[in-house]
């Protein structure tokens, strides 16, 4: 049996910042490897730090036990979960920090998921989707965009992205001709 706590005081699941994703196990002894949704690893995972599931509709908190990086991404052990067996059942689960835990970014800089949810629109005001995803690294990152019948992959540069406004939930953009028509995902453009 797996002993976690119960999170009450982290707040809602929604207002969590996304860190990490389990990716699968590692060995017999219950550890983890976690694909990296953070720029911050050594400030997420190390031991004794706290870090967050939603599973059968709860918040749990998972504690760690023991991290080492290993080609970029942690392998980590947490409170509880000691086989194979029983680190199976977090495969594929977000771990997740509360928000109030987040470093302050500075000027021109945003969090992943400050970006999703956001309305893309050209600078004429027309909206073309949502931000569903942002993909990359610090240094090359792009937005993934749902128009609702497709995806579009727009980078995420300031020539392009003129105007972010994570608040009000708007990202301008000033696309290059023929832009949007290149990047259509592969998925859109018929599986290639």
């Amino acid at each position: 049996m797996i002993s976690l706590r119960m999170d009450d005081d982290a707040g809602p699941w929604n207002e969590m910042a996304m860190v990490g994703r389990i990716a699968r196990t590692h060995g017999i002894s219950g550890h983890l490897i976690v694909n990296l949704e953070t720029d911050f690893p050594e400030q997420r995972f190390y031991t004794g730090a706290t870090l967050h599931v939603h599973r059968a509709g709860q918040t749990e908190q998972l504690i760690v036990t023991n991290v080492r990086m290993h080609q970029g991404r942690p392998i980590v052990g947490f409170d509880g979960i000691e086989t194979m067996t029983q680190a199976e059942e977090f495969l594929g689960l977000e771990l997740r920090v509360p928000a109030t835990q987040l470093v302050l970014l500075p000027e021109g800089t945003y969090y992943r998921h400050d970006l999703i949810g956001c309305n893309v629109q050209l600078l004429d005001g027309l909206v073309i989707g949502e931000v569903i995803q942002v993909e990359g690294s610090s240094e090359g990152s792009r937005l993934v965009v749902s128009t609702g019948s497709e995806e579009l992959l727009v980078p995420l540069v300031n020539h392009i992205c003129v105007k972010i406004e994570p608040k009000a939930g708007v990202i301008v953009i000033d696309p290059p001709s023929g832009l949007l028509e290149l990047n259509k995902t592969a998925k859109q453009q018929g599986g290639r």
